[in-house]
C-alpha cells in the first residue's frame, strides 16, 4: 500500500518547511509520498518549497491562486498512491495522526477514515469557530441522517481512486463539505478516530471565515436535493 499525502499551501512562508519536515519525519507504516501544491503564493512560499529535497516529495505550482479545493485537485492529479489523506501546511494538524487513520484501512474496518478533534481552550480558535464548525456537521447529520462529529476535519483519508471519482468543484474551503456530502449521499459512512489538534489565530495565517460556513451549509444541501440516485465508485465499504 503506498499513502499520497497532499498538501495545499497558500502563503505559508513561515510554516510550510517545518510542515514537510513533519510530515516527512513520521513513521508510517506504508510507503507515502508528499504532493505539495503551491497554490501561487505571493510571500516567498515557492522559495523556500524550491530548497526542500526529498525523493518522497513531489512539488507542483499553480501560477495563480485558485483556492484549496481546486489545490487538492491537482494534488489528486499528481498523486500516485493507493490511498490520500489531506494535510494542512499550517501546523495546525499533527501529522504523527496519520498512521493513526491508516490502522482501520490495514486491519480491514474501514474505507474511509476521518480524524475527529476534540475542541478544548488550548485548541479553539474562537467560540464562533467551533459553533459554526458544529452548527455545519449538525446539518450535515441531519439531512443525511448520519452521526459524525467533524464534517469539516481536514483529514480526510481515502482511496484514490475513491477521491478521484468524487469530482469534486468547490474551489475554495467547501471543498470539505462536498466531499463529505458525496460520500453521505452513496451512503458511505466515514469511520472516525481523534486526533490533536491546535488553531491559529487570524495573525498567525488563519484564513477561513463566517462566509465559508454558510457556503459549506450550501453545498451540503445542494447535493442533497440534487436528482437521480447516487453512484457507486471505487473503495465503497
Amino acid at each position: 500500500m503506498k499513502l499520497s499525502i497532499l498538501m495545499p499551501v497558500y502563503n505559508e512562508q513561515a510554516s510550510v518547511a517545518n510542515a514537510v519536515k513533519q510530515a516527512l519525519d513520521v513513521n508510517y507504516p506504508c510507503e507515502i509520498e508528499l504532493v505539495v501544491v503551491d497554490d501561487g503564493s505571493r510571500d516567498g512560499t515557492a522559495d523556500v518549497l524550491a530548497g526542500l529535497d526529498d525523493s518522497r516529495l513531489n512539488l507542483v505550482s499553480h501560477p495563480r491562486n485558485r483556492g484549496k479545493g481546486a489545490a487538492i485537485r491537482t494534488a489528486g492529479e499528481h498523486a500516485t498512491g493507493d490511498y490520500m489523506v489531506i494535510l494542512d501546511a499550517d501546523l495546525e494538524y499533527d501529522p504523527e495522526d496519520i498512521p493513526r487513520l491508516l490502522e482501520p484501512v490495514l486491519d480491514g474496518r474501514a474505507n474511509v477514515v476521518y480524524g475527529s478533534r476534540s475542541f478544548g481552550s488550548h485548541s479553539a480558535y474562537s467560540f464562533w469557530y467551533v459553533l459554526g464548525n458544529k452548527g455545519v456537521t449538525t446539518v450535515a447529520n441531519m439531512i443525511y441522517n448520519s452521526y459524525l462529529s467533524d464534517l469539516e476535519t481536514c483529514f480526510k483519508l481515502m482511496p484514490l481512486a475513491l477521491f478521484r471519482s468524487l469530482r469534486i468543484r468547490s474551489a475554495g474551503f467547501g471543498m470539505e463539505a462536498e466531499i463529505t456530502a458525496k460520500l453521505l449521499r452513496q451512503r458511505i459512512r466515514p469511520y472516525e478516530v481523534p486526533i490533536s489538534y491546535r488553531a491559529r489565530t487570524r495573525e498567525e495565517g488563519k484564513k477561513i471565515t463566517w462566509r465559508d460556513g454558510v457556503e459549506a451549509v450550501w453545498i451540503l444541501t445542494r447535493e442533497r436535493v440534487r436528482g437521480g440516485p447516487p453512484t457507486p465508485t471505487p473503495g465503497r465499504r
